[in-house]
């Protein structure tokens, strides 16, 4: 019999939070469903997150409407997962923005995301016939990028890997306010099957560097002012480093991964139970700090096969 992820039966619509988190610099939010960002410019509009469908994209856009009739005209796509993209088509966006990395993943693994994705999250996926395809991007960078929205600058980095390889963050220096993606979460755990556990601190780290005054996060409300700040980022810290050592040390005497799995429960159960999606993501967490532990740098394409066999090591 096969296993079912925890968002499986997630089926409860999410009450959506549009929060302004800046001047003209806007967070939308669904209880621990992916975030969007939204900059509204002089001129124009620059959206931060697809959304999973382009139904789903709409309510971001219906948001936007209430605040500017100004056009949207770039999409920042912060790294390659399908319920971040998907929904690119409904914005109409004649830029879309990714790193060279994340682009990179969409060809290596962007369809076996997308497919894996569709069955762990079914809720995120209503609406999915009006998906064109996989969403490319029509600009991409290395290490930063600047655009001016009219006046109003920009800036698009690549800081260092954490959720993936690919993670880019949003800067916004007349405000003090940036939008990380995944890379940042507030009371909703950190989804780490593509991440990369040693360097992820070191991100956060340069996040920290910006001193920003607001952070619009990839899951969990918007985070304004410095307190609220400082908290999320070592929340994330914590919530990484607790997943890694205890798998650090079952992998160097050479245990299992399902005793990997019961060491970081024991570690991260009391912490963090409550944070939203924890249950849905601790398996994928548990086996990709297990092979990052055993040296395997670039972490493994995941498909609905590789899932099950999951399941199965996991219960040893």
């Amino acid at each position: 019999m096969s296993k079912t992820f925890a968002s499986a039966g997630d089926m409860e619509e999410k009450t959506i939070s549009f929060t302004q988190v800046g001047e003209g610099l806007y967070a939308f939010t669904a209880e621990g469903d992916p975030n969007s960002g939204v900059i509204i410019g002089d001129e124009l509009v620059m959206v931060i997150e697809a959304q999973a469908t382009p139904r789903l994209a709409r309510k971001v856009v219906e948001c936007i409407r209430t605040v500017t009739d100004k056009p949207i005209s770039h999409l920042v796509l912060t790294h390659y997962h399908a319920v971040r993209v998907l929904g690119a088509s409904a914005y109409g966006a004649p830029e879309i923005i990714m790193s060279d990395t994340a682009r990179a993943m969409v060809v290596e693994r962007g369809q076996e995301d997308w497919d894996s994705e569709f069955g762990r999250f079914p809720r995120l996926f209503m609406g999915h016939e009006e998906i064109p395809g996989l969403t490319w991007p029509t600009t991409t960078f290395s290490d930063r990028m600047t655009v001016y929205l009219g006046k109003r600058r920009v800036d698009i980095m690549h800081l260092g890997r954490a959720h993936t390889a690919g993670d880019a963050v949003v800067w916004v220096p007349d405000a003090e306010v940036m939008f990380t993606g995944d890379i940042v979460e507030y009371h909703s755990a950190c989804y780490c099957g593509d991440g990369h556990f040693e360097d992820w601190g070191d991100t956060l780290a340069e996040i920290a560097n910006f001193n920003p005054v607001a952070i619009a996060p990839g899951r969990g409300d918007a985070l304004i002012g410095e307190e609220m700040v400082e908290a999320a980022l070592a929340s994330t810290f914590d919530f990484v480093d607790s997943t890694y050592r205890p798998v650090q040390r079952v992998a160097a005497r050479g245990g299992s991964l399902k005793e990997a799995w019961d060491a970081v429960r024991a570690e991260c159960d009391p912490k963090f139970k409550d944070f939203a999606i924890y249950e849905h993501c601790l398996p994928f967490n548990v086996a990709r700090a297990y092979d990052e532990a055993r040296g395997i740098d670039t972490p493994r394409i995941w498909t609905a096969e590789r899932d099950q066999q999951m399941w199965a090591d996991l219960q040893g």
